[in-house]
């Protein structure tokens, strides 16, 4: 990872170009030319129950893809809680580490982005309601600690 630029709050996203840019995109044209197969057959009174399912897989295509993706997502955010748990332990005064329960799951995901010596800070600010938006506490970040392995 140290040939990669120093990750910050302005690139921190990261596409997958084979998801992003080459699976996502032929889905939704398979979908525009079954929708457009489905259209021509429309007023043919022959012929419309293979158009009607190619468009039904299509869309049963597409949502695969998405649900894929998510699931990806949702596992590597119960890592992330699970990680940062044991770090608030490490890192945090036993009072503040005892409140994570009380701090959502995308606060913790922004969170994961601030280095040891920033996290009691922060983690106050969330704790007392004034940053509760993870663009906000990831923008509050002044030395960004790296995700790299974020899908």
């Amino acid at each position: 990872m140290a040939d990669q630029a120093p990750q910050n709050f302005s690139n921190h996203t990261k596409l997958v170009p084979l998801f992003h840019f080459v699976l996502l995109p032929l889905l939704f044209v398979n979908l525009l030319w079954r929708g457009y197969r489905v259209y021509l057959v429309i007023n043919d009174s022959h012929g419309r129950a293979q158009p009607l399912l190619d468009l039904l897989v299509a869309f049963i295509l597409i949502g695969l893809a998405l649900a894929a993706r998510i699931f990806a997502l949702q596992a590597q955010d119960r890592v992330i809680r699970l990680e940062e748990k044991l770090r608030w332990k490490e890192v945090l005064s036993p009072d503040l580490a005892k409140r994570f329960s009380e701090v959502g799951r995308s606060q913790i995901i922004a969170l994961r982005f601030a280095p040891d010596d920033e996290l009691p800070g922060l983690a106050a600010r969330v704790l007392a309601g004034e940053l509760s938006e993870p663009k906000a506490i990831k923008q509050a970040i002044k030395n960004w600690r790296p995700d790299y392995h974020r899908v």
